[in-house]
Protein backbone atom coordinates (compact mmCIF):
# COMPACT_ATOMS: atom_id res chain seq x y z
CA UNK A 1 0.00 0.00 0.00
CA UNK A 2 2.82 2.40 0.91
CA UNK A 3 4.60 1.87 -2.42
CA UNK A 4 1.29 2.36 -4.23
CA UNK A 5 0.65 5.68 -2.54
CA UNK A 6 4.17 7.01 -3.02
CA UNK A 7 3.80 8.01 -6.70
CA UNK A 8 0.55 9.80 -5.90
CA UNK A 9 2.28 11.73 -3.14
CA UNK A 10 5.04 12.71 -5.54
CA UNK A 11 2.43 13.80 -8.09
CA UNK A 12 0.80 16.05 -5.52
CA UNK A 13 4.10 17.65 -4.64
CA UNK A 14 4.92 18.19 -8.32
CA UNK A 15 1.45 19.59 -8.95
CA UNK A 16 1.86 22.06 -6.08
CA UNK A 17 5.27 23.16 -7.36
CA UNK A 18 3.84 23.48 -10.87
CA UNK A 19 1.09 25.76 -9.56
CA UNK A 20 3.67 27.93 -7.78
CA UNK A 21 5.82 28.09 -10.91
CA UNK A 22 2.78 29.08 -12.99
CA UNK A 23 1.88 31.93 -10.63
CA UNK A 24 5.47 33.21 -10.65
CA UNK A 25 5.56 32.97 -14.46
CA UNK A 26 2.37 35.06 -14.68
CA UNK A 27 3.91 37.57 -12.26
CA UNK A 28 6.96 37.87 -14.52
CA UNK A 29 4.70 38.39 -17.55
CA UNK A 30 2.84 41.15 -15.72
CA UNK A 31 6.19 42.81 -14.92
CA UNK A 32 7.27 42.65 -18.59
CA UNK A 33 3.97 44.18 -19.73
CA UNK A 34 4.27 47.00 -17.16
CA UNK A 35 7.84 47.78 -18.27
CA UNK A 36 6.70 47.82 -21.92
CA UNK A 37 4.16 50.55 -21.16
CA UNK A 38 6.43 52.47 -18.78
CA UNK A 39 8.17 55.75 -19.52
CA UNK A 40 10.83 55.49 -22.23
CA UNK A 41 14.40 54.94 -21.01
CA UNK A 42 17.78 54.54 -22.69
CA UNK A 43 17.93 50.76 -22.12
CA UNK A 44 14.45 49.17 -21.77
CA UNK A 45 15.85 45.61 -21.80
CA UNK A 46 18.07 46.40 -18.82
CA UNK A 47 15.12 48.03 -17.03
CA UNK A 48 13.01 44.94 -17.73
CA UNK A 49 15.68 42.67 -16.27
CA UNK A 50 16.01 44.95 -13.21
CA UNK A 51 12.23 44.94 -12.76
CA UNK A 52 12.16 41.13 -12.75
CA UNK A 53 14.97 41.10 -10.16
CA UNK A 54 13.02 43.66 -8.10
CA UNK A 55 9.99 41.37 -8.28
CA UNK A 56 12.19 38.46 -7.14
CA UNK A 57 13.36 40.57 -4.19
CA UNK A 58 9.74 41.42 -3.31
CA UNK A 59 8.80 37.71 -3.43
CA UNK A 60 11.55 36.95 -0.92
CA UNK A 61 10.52 39.81 1.36
CA UNK A 62 7.02 38.32 1.44
CA UNK A 63 8.37 34.80 2.03
CA UNK A 64 10.68 35.81 4.89
CA UNK A 65 9.89 39.12 6.54
CA UNK A 66 6.09 39.04 6.79
CA UNK A 67 6.25 35.93 9.00
CA UNK A 68 7.25 38.19 11.90
CA UNK A 69 3.88 39.95 11.75
CA UNK A 70 1.61 36.92 11.34
CA UNK A 71 3.63 34.08 12.93
CA UNK A 72 2.65 34.73 16.59
CA UNK A 73 -1.06 35.00 15.69
CA UNK A 74 -0.92 31.70 13.78
CA UNK A 75 1.18 29.97 16.46
CA UNK A 76 -1.29 31.03 19.17
CA UNK A 77 -4.20 29.76 17.01
CA UNK A 78 -5.81 33.20 16.95
CA UNK A 79 -5.76 32.84 13.16
CA UNK A 80 -5.47 29.91 10.78
CA UNK A 81 -2.57 29.87 8.34
CA UNK A 82 -4.92 30.60 5.43
CA UNK A 83 -6.74 33.40 7.26
CA UNK A 84 -3.47 35.04 8.31
CA UNK A 85 -2.03 34.88 4.78
CA UNK A 86 -5.19 36.40 3.24
CA UNK A 87 -5.34 39.27 5.77
CA UNK A 88 -1.59 39.94 5.58
CA UNK A 89 -1.48 39.78 1.77
CA UNK A 90 -4.35 42.27 1.40
CA UNK A 91 -2.84 44.64 3.97
CA UNK A 92 0.71 44.32 2.59
CA UNK A 93 -0.32 45.28 -0.93
CA UNK A 94 -2.61 48.02 0.44
CA UNK A 95 0.24 49.45 2.49
CA UNK A 96 2.56 49.30 -0.51
CA UNK A 97 0.16 51.05 -2.90
CA UNK A 98 -1.58 53.49 -0.53
CA UNK A 99 1.28 54.51 1.75
CA UNK A 100 4.41 53.16 0.09
CA UNK A 101 5.90 56.58 -0.35
CA UNK A 102 5.71 59.29 -2.97
CA UNK A 103 9.49 59.61 -3.04
CA UNK A 104 12.45 57.43 -2.11
CA UNK A 105 16.13 58.14 -1.96
CA UNK A 106 18.06 56.88 -4.97
CA UNK A 107 20.37 54.94 -2.64
CA UNK A 108 19.08 52.81 0.22
CA UNK A 109 20.00 53.92 3.74
CA UNK A 110 22.78 56.36 2.69
CA UNK A 111 25.19 53.45 3.00
CA UNK A 112 27.49 54.72 0.21
CA UNK A 113 28.44 58.05 -1.31
CA UNK A 114 26.92 57.93 -4.80
CA UNK A 115 28.83 61.02 -5.92
CA UNK A 116 32.03 58.97 -5.63
CA UNK A 117 30.70 56.46 -8.16
CA UNK A 118 30.52 59.12 -10.88
CA UNK A 119 29.33 57.03 -13.82
CA UNK A 120 25.54 56.38 -14.16
CA UNK A 121 26.24 53.05 -15.88
CA UNK A 122 28.33 51.86 -12.92
CA UNK A 123 25.59 53.10 -10.63
CA UNK A 124 22.94 50.99 -12.42
CA UNK A 125 25.19 47.91 -12.26
CA UNK A 126 25.81 48.61 -8.56
CA UNK A 127 22.10 48.79 -7.67
CA UNK A 128 21.26 45.74 -9.79
CA UNK A 129 23.97 43.71 -8.06
CA UNK A 130 22.62 44.84 -4.68
CA UNK A 131 19.11 43.70 -5.61
CA UNK A 132 20.30 40.30 -6.86
CA UNK A 133 22.50 39.59 -3.83
CA UNK A 134 19.87 40.72 -1.30
CA UNK A 135 17.22 38.55 -2.95
CA UNK A 136 19.51 35.49 -3.14
CA UNK A 137 20.46 35.75 0.54
CA UNK A 138 16.81 36.16 1.58
CA UNK A 139 15.94 33.10 -0.50
CA UNK A 140 18.66 31.05 1.22
CA UNK A 141 17.58 32.27 4.67
CA UNK A 142 13.97 31.29 3.93
CA UNK A 143 15.03 27.81 2.80
CA UNK A 144 16.98 27.18 6.03
CA UNK A 145 14.12 28.62 8.11
CA UNK A 146 15.92 31.71 9.46
CA UNK A 147 13.95 35.00 9.70
CA UNK A 148 16.41 37.79 8.80
CA UNK A 149 16.23 41.53 8.23
CA UNK A 150 15.44 42.41 4.62
CA UNK A 151 16.75 45.93 5.26
CA UNK A 152 20.10 44.52 6.35
CA UNK A 153 20.18 42.27 3.27
CA UNK A 154 19.74 45.18 0.85
CA UNK A 155 22.11 47.41 2.85
CA UNK A 156 24.76 44.69 2.68
CA UNK A 157 24.14 44.43 -1.05
CA UNK A 158 24.56 48.18 -1.63
CA UNK A 159 27.69 48.19 0.56
CA UNK A 160 29.35 45.28 -1.28
CA UNK A 161 28.68 46.48 -4.81
CA UNK A 162 29.53 50.06 -3.78
CA UNK A 163 32.95 49.02 -2.54
CA UNK A 164 33.45 46.92 -5.67
CA UNK A 165 32.58 49.94 -7.83
CA UNK A 166 34.39 52.73 -5.98
CA UNK A 167 36.61 51.23 -3.29
CA UNK A 168 36.33 51.33 0.49
CA UNK A 169 36.22 55.12 0.49
CA UNK A 170 32.64 55.23 -0.85
CA UNK A 171 31.22 53.40 2.19
CA UNK A 172 29.44 55.32 4.94
CA UNK A 173 30.98 53.43 7.87
CA UNK A 174 29.09 55.42 10.52
CA UNK A 175 25.77 54.30 9.01
CA UNK A 176 27.06 50.72 8.97
CA UNK A 177 28.03 51.09 12.64
CA UNK A 178 24.45 52.07 13.48
CA UNK A 179 23.19 48.98 11.68
CA UNK A 180 25.59 46.75 13.63
CA UNK A 181 24.34 48.40 16.84
CA UNK A 182 20.78 47.55 15.89
CA UNK A 183 21.67 43.83 15.94
CA UNK A 184 21.84 44.18 19.73
CA UNK A 185 19.39 47.01 20.36
CA UNK A 186 16.44 45.57 18.41
CA UNK A 187 16.15 42.08 19.97
CA UNK A 188 17.00 43.28 23.48
CA UNK A 189 14.39 46.05 23.42
CA UNK A 190 11.82 43.74 21.86
CA UNK A 191 12.52 41.00 24.42
CA UNK A 192 12.42 43.29 27.46
CA UNK A 193 9.16 45.00 26.45
CA UNK A 194 7.41 41.71 25.59
CA UNK A 195 8.57 40.04 28.81
CA UNK A 196 7.48 43.05 30.91
CA UNK A 197 4.01 43.02 29.33
CA UNK A 198 3.62 39.26 29.88
CA UNK A 199 4.80 39.63 33.50
CA UNK A 200 2.17 42.32 34.04
CA UNK A 201 -0.61 40.18 32.52
CA UNK A 202 0.37 37.17 34.62
CA UNK A 203 0.40 39.13 37.88
CA UNK A 204 -2.82 41.05 37.19
CA UNK A 205 -4.91 38.30 35.57
CA UNK A 206 -3.66 34.71 35.29
CA UNK A 207 -2.17 34.47 38.81
CA UNK A 208 -5.38 35.76 40.38
CA UNK A 209 -7.89 33.36 41.90
CA UNK A 210 -10.84 35.10 40.20
CA UNK A 211 -9.41 35.44 36.70
CA UNK A 212 -12.72 36.52 35.15
CA UNK A 213 -13.10 39.48 37.49
CA UNK A 214 -9.47 40.50 36.95
CA UNK A 215 -9.86 40.18 33.18
CA UNK A 216 -12.98 42.36 33.24
CA UNK A 217 -10.98 45.11 34.95
CA UNK A 218 -7.69 44.77 33.04
CA UNK A 219 -8.33 43.48 29.49
CA UNK A 220 -10.30 46.54 28.23
CA UNK A 221 -7.37 48.76 29.23
CA UNK A 222 -4.88 46.38 27.58
CA UNK A 223 -6.90 46.61 24.35
CA UNK A 224 -7.10 50.41 24.68
CA UNK A 225 -3.33 50.51 25.24
CA UNK A 226 -2.88 48.38 22.15
CA UNK A 227 -5.17 50.73 20.19
CA UNK A 228 -3.11 53.73 21.27
CA UNK A 229 0.19 52.07 20.34
CA UNK A 230 -0.99 50.83 16.95
CA UNK A 231 -2.77 54.08 16.10
CA UNK A 232 0.40 56.04 16.80
CA UNK A 233 2.50 53.40 14.99
CA UNK A 234 0.26 53.56 11.93
CA UNK A 235 0.18 57.38 11.87
CA UNK A 236 3.96 57.75 12.28
CA UNK A 237 5.20 54.74 10.30
CA UNK A 238 2.42 53.43 8.05
CA UNK A 239 0.85 56.66 6.83
CA UNK A 240 3.86 58.98 7.02
CA UNK A 241 4.05 59.24 3.21
CA UNK A 242 0.39 60.27 2.91
CA UNK A 243 -0.03 62.63 5.83
CA UNK A 244 2.56 64.17 8.12
CA UNK A 245 1.29 65.19 11.54
CA UNK A 246 3.06 66.96 14.35
CA UNK A 247 4.21 64.54 17.07
CA UNK A 248 1.88 66.02 19.68
CA UNK A 249 -1.09 65.96 17.28
CA UNK A 250 -0.37 62.31 16.39
CA UNK A 251 -0.03 61.42 20.08
CA UNK A 252 -3.27 63.21 21.00
CA UNK A 253 -5.20 61.67 18.10
CA UNK A 254 -4.07 58.16 19.09
CA UNK A 255 -5.15 58.85 22.71
CA UNK A 256 -8.61 59.93 21.55
CA UNK A 257 -8.97 56.78 19.41
CA UNK A 258 -7.91 54.55 22.32
CA UNK A 259 -10.43 56.18 24.71
CA UNK A 260 -13.24 55.63 22.19
CA UNK A 261 -12.21 51.98 21.83
CA UNK A 262 -12.08 51.58 25.63
CA UNK A 263 -15.74 52.60 26.00
CA UNK A 264 -16.71 50.31 23.12
CA UNK A 265 -14.88 47.17 24.32
CA UNK A 266 -15.78 47.37 28.04
CA UNK A 267 -19.36 46.04 27.64
CA UNK A 268 -18.22 43.60 24.94
CA UNK A 269 -15.61 42.08 27.28
CA UNK A 270 -18.15 41.88 30.10
CA UNK A 271 -20.64 39.97 27.92
CA UNK A 272 -17.91 37.68 26.58
CA UNK A 273 -16.74 36.80 30.10
CA UNK A 274 -20.23 35.63 31.07
CA UNK A 275 -19.81 32.71 28.65
CA UNK A 276 -16.26 31.83 29.73
CA UNK A 277 -14.95 29.67 32.56
CA UNK A 278 -12.55 30.92 35.22
CA UNK A 279 -9.51 29.44 33.44
CA UNK A 280 -6.46 30.92 31.78
CA UNK A 281 -7.23 29.07 28.53
CA UNK A 282 -10.66 30.72 28.44
CA UNK A 283 -9.35 34.22 29.22
CA UNK A 284 -6.94 33.78 26.29
CA UNK A 285 -9.88 33.95 23.91
CA UNK A 286 -10.40 37.63 24.73
CA UNK A 287 -7.16 38.48 22.89
CA UNK A 288 -8.13 36.82 19.59
CA UNK A 289 -9.83 39.80 17.91
CA UNK A 290 -7.12 42.30 18.99
CA UNK A 291 -4.50 39.95 17.50
CA UNK A 292 -6.32 39.87 14.15
CA UNK A 293 -6.27 43.68 14.05
CA UNK A 294 -2.59 43.60 15.04
CA UNK A 295 -1.76 41.35 12.08
CA UNK A 296 -3.63 43.68 9.72
CA UNK A 297 -2.04 46.89 11.01
CA UNK A 298 1.50 45.48 11.25
CA UNK A 299 1.20 44.11 7.71
CA UNK A 300 -0.08 47.44 6.39
CA UNK A 301 2.79 49.33 8.02
CA UNK A 302 5.28 46.71 6.81
CA UNK A 303 4.02 47.01 3.24
CA UNK A 304 4.29 50.80 3.45
CA UNK A 305 7.87 50.76 4.77
CA UNK A 306 9.72 47.60 3.73
CA UNK A 307 8.49 47.62 0.13
CA UNK A 308 11.28 50.18 -0.32
CA UNK A 309 13.84 47.38 0.02
CA UNK A 310 12.62 46.02 -3.32
CA UNK A 311 11.50 49.16 -5.13
CA UNK A 312 14.16 51.58 -3.79
CA UNK A 313 17.02 50.14 -5.88
CA UNK A 314 14.63 49.48 -8.80
CA UNK A 315 13.46 53.11 -8.71
CA UNK A 316 17.10 54.23 -8.62
CA UNK A 317 17.84 52.13 -11.73
CA UNK A 318 14.75 53.50 -13.49
CA UNK A 319 15.87 57.07 -12.77
CA UNK A 320 19.49 56.40 -13.74
CA UNK A 321 18.37 55.14 -17.16
CA UNK A 322 16.65 58.49 -17.83
CA UNK A 323 18.52 61.29 -19.59
CA UNK A 324 17.74 63.79 -16.83
CA UNK A 325 19.30 61.64 -14.07
CA UNK A 326 21.21 63.50 -11.32
CA UNK A 327 23.25 61.87 -8.56
CA UNK A 328 21.94 62.30 -5.03
CA UNK A 329 18.49 63.40 -6.14
CA UNK A 330 15.10 62.09 -5.15
CA UNK A 331 13.09 59.79 -7.39
CA UNK A 332 9.33 59.77 -7.77
CA UNK A 333 8.19 56.17 -7.62
CA UNK A 334 6.03 55.24 -10.65
CA UNK A 335 2.85 53.34 -9.87
CA UNK A 336 3.98 50.28 -11.84
CA UNK A 337 7.06 49.91 -9.62
CA UNK A 338 4.89 50.24 -6.50
CA UNK A 339 2.62 47.54 -7.92
CA UNK A 340 5.56 45.19 -8.51
CA UNK A 341 6.61 45.62 -4.88
CA UNK A 342 3.13 45.12 -3.45
CA UNK A 343 2.22 42.16 -5.66
CA UNK A 344 5.60 40.52 -5.11
CA UNK A 345 5.38 40.70 -1.32
CA UNK A 346 1.82 39.31 -1.31
CA UNK A 347 2.60 36.48 -3.75
CA UNK A 348 5.80 35.57 -1.89
CA UNK A 349 3.88 35.42 1.39
CA UNK A 350 1.12 33.23 -0.08
CA UNK A 351 3.44 30.80 -1.88
CA UNK A 352 6.46 30.53 0.42
CA UNK A 353 5.51 32.28 3.68
CA UNK A 354 4.10 29.28 5.64
CA UNK A 355 7.58 27.83 6.30
CA UNK A 356 8.80 30.89 8.21
CA UNK A 357 5.37 31.52 9.75
CA UNK A 358 5.58 28.08 11.40
CA UNK A 359 9.11 28.80 12.60
CA UNK A 360 8.18 32.15 14.15
CA UNK A 361 4.80 30.93 15.42
CA UNK A 362 5.77 27.72 17.15
CA UNK A 363 9.27 26.38 16.60
CA UNK A 364 11.05 28.87 18.87
CA UNK A 365 8.70 28.72 21.86
CA UNK A 366 5.06 27.80 22.48
CA UNK A 367 2.70 30.73 22.07
CA UNK A 368 -0.85 31.44 23.18
CA UNK A 369 -2.97 34.54 22.56
CA UNK A 370 -1.67 36.45 25.59
CA UNK A 371 1.95 35.84 24.63
CA UNK A 372 1.23 36.74 20.99
CA UNK A 373 -0.43 39.96 22.19
CA UNK A 374 2.77 40.86 24.10
CA UNK A 375 4.90 40.18 20.99
CA UNK A 376 2.67 42.31 18.75
CA UNK A 377 2.67 45.12 21.30
CA UNK A 378 6.44 44.90 21.63
CA UNK A 379 6.84 45.28 17.85
CA UNK A 380 4.85 48.53 17.83
CA UNK A 381 6.22 49.99 21.08
CA UNK A 382 9.87 49.24 20.29
CA UNK A 383 9.68 50.94 16.90
CA UNK A 384 7.98 53.97 18.47
CA UNK A 385 10.52 54.26 21.31
CA UNK A 386 13.48 53.72 18.99
CA UNK A 387 12.16 56.32 16.52
CA UNK A 388 11.88 58.92 19.26
CA UNK A 389 15.41 58.14 20.47
CA UNK A 390 16.77 58.17 16.93
CA UNK A 391 17.98 54.55 17.11
CA UNK A 392 17.94 52.29 14.04
CA UNK A 393 16.06 49.05 14.71
CA UNK A 394 15.02 46.01 12.69
CA UNK A 395 11.37 44.91 12.82
CA UNK A 396 12.50 41.31 12.26
CA UNK A 397 14.96 41.42 15.14
CA UNK A 398 12.36 43.06 17.39
CA UNK A 399 9.74 40.37 16.74
CA UNK A 400 12.16 37.47 17.22
CA UNK A 401 13.66 39.16 20.29
CA UNK A 402 10.14 39.52 21.71
CA UNK A 403 9.51 35.80 21.19
CA UNK A 404 12.79 35.01 22.95
CA UNK A 405 11.87 37.37 25.79
CA UNK A 406 8.49 35.72 26.30
CA UNK A 407 10.06 32.26 26.23
CA UNK A 408 12.87 33.09 28.67
CA UNK A 409 10.44 34.73 31.09
CA UNK A 410 8.33 31.55 31.05
CA UNK A 411 11.46 29.50 31.75
CA UNK A 412 12.39 31.74 34.68
CA UNK A 413 8.91 31.66 36.21
CA UNK A 414 8.62 27.89 35.70
CA UNK A 415 11.97 27.34 37.42
CA UNK A 416 10.95 29.60 40.30
CA UNK A 417 7.69 27.70 40.69
CA UNK A 418 9.42 24.32 40.76
CA UNK A 419 11.82 25.61 43.39
CA UNK A 420 8.84 26.74 45.48
CA UNK A 421 7.22 23.30 45.24
CA UNK A 422 10.56 21.71 46.10
CA UNK A 423 10.71 23.78 49.31
CA UNK A 424 7.20 22.63 50.22
CA UNK A 425 8.06 18.97 49.63
CA UNK A 426 11.25 19.35 51.67
CA UNK A 427 9.41 20.99 54.57
CA UNK A 428 6.71 18.28 54.53
CA UNK A 429 9.12 15.37 54.34
CA UNK A 430 7.84 12.38 56.35
CA UNK A 431 4.20 13.48 56.33
CA UNK A 432 1.30 11.57 54.78
CA UNK A 433 1.57 11.74 50.97
CA UNK A 434 -2.12 12.53 50.49
CA UNK A 435 -1.88 15.52 52.85
CA UNK A 436 1.22 16.74 51.01
CA UNK A 437 -0.62 16.50 47.66
CA UNK A 438 -3.59 18.36 49.11
CA UNK A 439 -1.30 21.11 50.45
CA UNK A 440 0.45 21.39 47.06
CA UNK A 441 -2.91 21.75 45.31
CA UNK A 442 -3.91 24.54 47.72
CA UNK A 443 -0.57 26.23 47.05
CA UNK A 444 -1.07 26.04 43.27
CA UNK A 445 -4.53 27.59 43.48
CA UNK A 446 -3.49 30.32 45.92
CA UNK A 447 -2.93 33.96 44.91
CA UNK A 448 0.60 35.35 44.61
CA UNK A 449 0.22 37.11 47.97
CA UNK A 450 -0.95 33.88 49.63
CA UNK A 451 1.89 31.87 48.06
CA UNK A 452 4.42 34.38 49.36
CA UNK A 453 2.94 34.10 52.87
CA UNK A 454 3.10 30.27 52.72
CA UNK A 455 6.75 30.30 51.64
CA UNK A 456 7.71 32.80 54.38
CA UNK A 457 5.99 30.58 56.94
CA UNK A 458 7.96 27.57 55.70
CA UNK A 459 11.22 29.56 55.86
CA UNK A 460 10.52 30.52 59.51
CA UNK A 461 9.85 26.89 60.40
CA UNK A 462 12.99 25.80 58.61
CA UNK A 463 15.14 28.36 60.42
CA UNK A 464 13.78 27.18 63.81
CA UNK A 465 14.68 23.59 62.93
CA UNK A 466 18.21 24.66 62.00
CA UNK A 467 18.55 26.57 65.27
CA UNK A 468 17.90 23.36 67.24
CA UNK A 469 20.77 21.53 65.52
CA UNK A 470 23.86 21.31 67.87
CA UNK A 471 26.72 23.53 66.73
CA UNK A 472 29.27 20.71 66.83
CA UNK A 473 27.39 18.74 64.09
CA UNK A 474 28.57 19.45 60.57
CA UNK A 475 25.79 19.66 57.97
CA UNK A 476 27.22 18.57 54.60
CA UNK A 477 26.87 21.06 51.75
CA UNK A 478 26.09 20.12 48.16
CA UNK A 479 29.10 19.60 45.94
CA UNK A 480 29.38 21.80 42.84
CA UNK A 481 28.42 18.97 40.48
CA UNK A 482 25.42 18.01 42.63
CA UNK A 483 24.28 21.65 42.82
CA UNK A 484 24.60 21.95 39.05
CA UNK A 485 22.53 18.80 38.51
CA UNK A 486 19.87 20.11 40.91
CA UNK A 487 19.72 23.41 39.02
CA UNK A 488 19.43 21.57 35.69
CA UNK A 489 16.52 19.59 37.10
CA UNK A 490 14.66 22.86 37.63
CA UNK A 491 15.67 24.18 34.20
CA UNK A 492 12.96 23.34 31.69
CA UNK A 493 13.83 24.65 28.25
CA UNK A 494 10.84 26.53 26.86
CA UNK A 495 12.96 28.25 24.19
CA UNK A 496 14.68 26.01 21.67
CA UNK A 497 18.40 26.74 21.86
CA UNK A 498 18.99 25.31 18.38
CA UNK A 499 16.57 27.90 16.96
CA UNK A 500 18.39 30.71 18.78
CA UNK A 501 21.79 29.65 17.46
CA UNK A 502 20.56 29.37 13.87
CA UNK A 503 18.71 32.69 13.87
CA UNK A 504 21.45 34.71 15.60
CA UNK A 505 24.08 33.25 13.25
CA UNK A 506 21.93 34.26 10.26
CA UNK A 507 21.55 37.79 11.67
CA UNK A 508 25.29 38.22 12.13
CA UNK A 509 26.22 37.14 8.62
CA UNK A 510 23.39 38.88 6.72
CA UNK A 511 25.26 42.13 5.94
CA UNK A 512 28.68 40.56 5.18
CA UNK A 513 27.24 37.69 3.11
CA UNK A 514 25.01 40.05 1.12
CA UNK A 515 28.00 42.34 0.61
CA UNK A 516 30.20 39.50 -0.71
CA UNK A 517 27.41 38.21 -2.99
CA UNK A 518 26.85 41.74 -4.26
CA UNK A 519 30.53 42.37 -5.02
CA UNK A 520 30.69 39.09 -6.97
CA UNK A 521 27.48 40.01 -8.85
CA UNK A 522 28.89 43.45 -9.66
CA UNK A 523 32.05 42.02 -11.21
CA UNK A 524 30.05 39.42 -13.19
CA UNK A 525 27.57 42.03 -14.48
CA UNK A 526 30.43 44.37 -15.41
CA UNK A 527 32.22 41.56 -17.24
CA UNK A 528 29.16 40.70 -19.36
CA UNK A 529 28.58 44.34 -20.29
CA UNK A 530 25.75 45.49 -17.97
Amino acid sequence: MESFLQPDRGFKINKENLQKASIIFLFVLVIIVMVAFAEKVSNPILLGFAAIVGGYMALNIGANDVANNVGPAVGSKALTMTGAIIIAAICEISGSLIAGGEVVSTVSSGIISVEAIGDPEHFVTLMLAALISGAIWLNIATIIGAPVSTTHAIVGGVLGSGIAAGGFGVANWSALGEIVGSWVISPVMGGVIAAALLFFIKHTITYKKNKKSSAENIVPYLIAFMTWAFSLYLIKKGLKHIIVLDDMVAFGLSIVISIIVLFIVKPIIKRALEKLENKKEEINKLFTIPLIFAVALLSFAHGANDVANAIGPLTAINEALKISFEFGGKANVPFWIMLIGGLGISIGLALFGPRLIRTVGGEITELDQMRAYCIAMSAALTVLVASELGMPVSSTHIAIGAIFGVGFLREHLKRQYKEMESKILESRKGEDSEKVKEFLEQFRNASIRRKTAILKSLERKDSKKKAKVPQNINIPELKKKEAKRLKEAYQEELVKRSAINKIVAAWLITVPVSAVFSAICYFILSAVGF
